[in-house]
């Protein structure tokens, strides 16, 4: 980056341009794209399918559907929608600082942002669990061993899940950042997502792996964050870094959850996503 009066600056702080600003390939991608003009998505174009297969290649096998959006915002709340129709349950569970979105209802699910807003009340359907901070958390290291973090954190999800179903209820998602990022760059415990994964489904819920901001390789050891944590959940949802600075986002899920909108005879399309 460059001020006003030339001087160079390594930028260290935004976390949209994931190979740079500017970068001379994503401008020539981006020009060649806007050549052709294809927009909606309910009109083919190989580049459609192409970007779709080249992400599905990246992921867990049975994550092989695609659906392109303006923003991680918008796939956070398309996903929300999903897993109504899909689960047929509306409860939420979330992190407590954890941030998801700006439309109403990923404001709804983001503490980050509500705990901020003067008397906002929590929605009923959200359920906040304990942020698994091993440096600030209700656990800490080093009074607990990495491990034991992991499942004291996923404990208190468990207890989440377990007084819904006793209140007659399933949960319909989780969703959790692969690693916290507004809520303070927290890496979760060794361990944490199995057993929240297994609590969750069994309610009959389904999971979801927030990667808007850790995903395409950004923690260095893996592609997409949540496989650190040996954990395949039910939907993948990317943006920011995935346009280097263009509004390109997307939720990735099965065919099987992909399908509740066909049964249901809802269609989906997006404008302008499919340039």
């Amino acid at each position: 980056m460059y001020d006003e009066n030339g001087i160079e600056y390594l930028d260290c702080i935004n976390n949209v341009a994931h190979v740079g600003h500017c970068h001379p390939k994503v401008v020539a991608a981006a020009a060649n794209q806007l050549a052709q003009q294809c927009t909606n998505s309910r009109f083919l174009h190989d580049n459609m399918v192409l970007c779709a297969q080249k992400i599905a290649s990246t992921m867990p096998e049975q994550l092989s559907v695609v659906f392109f959006v303006n923003s991680g915002s918008e796939a956070n709340d398309l996903a929300i929608r999903l897993s109504r129709h899909y689960t047929g349950h509306k409860d939420v569970v979330i992190l407590d600082h954890a941030y998801h979105g700006t439309t109403i209802t990923t404001t709804d699910i983001s503490p980050h942002k509500w705990h901020h807003l003067k008397d906002y009340k929590q929605k009923k359907w959200v359920h906040v669990a304990p942020q698994p901070d091993a440096y600030r958390g209700m656990f800490r290291s080093p009074e607990h061993t990495d491990a034991d973090l992991g499942r004291l954190y996923a404990g208190e999800v468990e207890k989440i899940t377990d007084r819904i179903a006793k209140e007659g209820r399933g949960v319909g998602l989780f969703l959790a950042e692969s690693l916290q990022s507004c809520a303070g760059q927290v890496f979760l415990p060794e361990g944490y997502l199995k057993p929240v994964y297994e609590a969750v489904r069994s309610t009959g819920g389904l999971c979801l792996a927030d990667e808007v901001q850790t995903g395409f390789g950004r923690i260095g050891t893996h592609y997409w964050a949540f496989q650190e944590q040996g954990v395949i959940p039910d939907f993948v949802t990317i943006g920011k870094s995935m346009g280097n600075g263009f509004p390109v986002a997307a939720l990735v899920t099965t065919p099987e959850i992909a399908g509740t909108f066909v049964k249901m005879g809802i269609e989906y399309f997006n404008s302008v996503k499919h340039s």
